[in-house]
């Protein structure tokens, strides 16, 4: 523990502080914080300006940046007043209905595709909905970003960090939906049960407006059917990539933006773009710069690698508890920390026991659970968090980071449990996973390689 460790510790923990409390704009203290970390980490030569600059993910920023691209050219069309008024029509209005089914297509999606670009397309449909039913938003928008993540852990490519523990311990596709989504899947049932009884008094009101919703049509709402066609098209085109992008070797982030440049060529050729790029909210993608950079920072200076060891220093004595360790430790680190660094520091650790010849399949399914559900707890914790509570800020009620911890933390501590459960249950009848070979294995991204 060197002063470089104190310092960038003290760092992260005061802009931490500061974005709980809300005294200022999250913005502008990650910004503040990312270049105090900087100064200071230059100055004690342990993080220096170039590194500074390859800790921000890239990867995530551009597909940030593609994703919400498109949603501008399709929110112009009326798209998702049509989704909109769809969903309500089909659901009759029922609170509890809407947030099932918006929660429900929430997680599939999360299951193929990231859950940011999942929440990119669905929050908006949300804010609509609500709208047209005079609804609090906050339940729907808290759930959907909460769910994503707890079906983004059930399979192989639903989350990043699940790809490079796929590659790390040589487990495939199927191993994933054997082991891994049975358990998201518990637990996302847990945690909608959860929401059930937390906002069960939103599920008592009367939405306003029924029988005039019932009269709507939904088709009245598109305003231009020539371009919201070609918008889709685009879209179901960057969905197939998304697919293929693994075997293409295409960065998730090419395929968005190769997306969002075919959407301008197609239908904002021979205008000015600024019209699309000023609705694109640089403010979510600078948060995440920074965010990534003070990240950073506590990398070069060694606070990540000190927490992976200190949580891994009793693994030979007690595999299970150490996994029970993990689960809970790495839950916790994610909801503060990005979770791609800290899965990057937990990795070399676990294949170094493996190597004493520790039996480690246990350890992986802990770190898969823990630093996929972990995000939950915070709206920093997940993309798709940050990506809510931006949106959320488009409405009257905007998500402040207490409620979303009062609410996101017991929701968390729910799926943890299940999580909890679930390796007591492979300890004890000892299933173990079936290894990949090494073709089998996805390749990591390599914007996640610079970690």
């Amino acid at each position: 523990m060197s002063l470089p460790f104190f310092l960038s510790s003290l760092i992260f923990a005061a802009a931490f502080f500061l974005i709980v409390t809300e005294r200022m704009h999250r913005t502008v203290i990650a910004l503040v914080g990312a270049m105090l970390m900087v100064v200071v980490g230059d100055f004690f030569h342990f993080y220096e300006p170039h590194e500074a600059i390859l800790s921000v993910d890239f990867n995530t920023i551009g597909l940030l940046f593609g994703m919400m691209v498109l949603v501008v050219l399709l929110e112009r069309t009326g798209f998702f007043q049509y989704l909109g008024i769809l969903t309500a029509k089909k659901t009759k209005g029922n609170p509890w209905l809407l947030l099932v089914s918006l929660g429900g297509l929430t997680s599939v999606l999360s299951t193929i595709l990231d859950n940011v670009t999942t929440i990119i397309l669905i929050a908006p449909v949300t804010i609509i909905i609500a709208r047209i039913l005079s609804l609090n938003p906050t339940p729907y928008l808290l759930a959907e970003a909460i769910l994503s993540n707890v079906g983004g852990a059930g399979t192989l490519i639903g989350d990043p960090p699940n790809i490079m523990i796929g590659s790390a311990a040589g487990y495939t596709f199927n191993t994933f939906l054997i082991h891994a989504l049975p358990v998201a899947a518990l637990a996302w049932v847990a945690t909608l049960v959860f929401f059930f009884f937390f906002f069960r008094k939103e599920w008592q009101k009367k939405p306003v407006g029924i029988d005039r919703l019932l009269q709507m049509n939904e088709r009245e709402a598109i305003t231009d059917p020539a371009t919201m066609k070609k918008s889709l098209l685009v879209l179901a085109g960057v969905v197939v990539l998304f697919f293929l992008h693994g075997s293409l070797h295409l960065e998730a982030s090419v395929v968005a933006l190769l997306g969002a440049a075919v959407g301008l060529l197609l239908i904002q050729a021979k205008d000015d773009p600024q019209q699309v790029l000023e609705k694109v909210e640089l403010s979510v993608l600078l948060f995440f710069a920074a965010l990534f950079v003070l990240v950073g920072g506590l990398e070069h200076a060694g606070v990540l690698e000190w927490a992976a060891q200190f949580i891994l220093s009793g693994a030979e004595a007690n595999i299970l508890l150490t996994a029970i360790i993990i689960l809970w430790a790495s839950a916790v680190l994610s909801a503060i920390v990005d979770n791609i660094p800290l899965t990057v520091a937990m990795i070399p650790i676990i294949l170094t026991l493996a190597e004493k010849g520790v039996p480690v399949d246990l350890l992986w399914w802990a770190l898969v659970f823990g630093v996929g559900f972990g995000g939950n707890a915070t709206p920093i914790g997940s993309t798709a968090g940050v990506i809510a509570v931006s949106k959320s800020e488009q409405t009257d009620q905007p998500i402040s980071f207490l409620y979303w911890i009062k609410t996101g933390a017991p929701a968390t501590a729910v799926a943890l449990l299940v999580a909890t459960g679930a390796l007591i249950a492979f300890h004890f009848f000892e299933v173990t996973p079936t290894h990949a070979s090494q073709s089998e294995i996805p390749t990591m991204p390599s914007t996640q390689n610079h970690y």
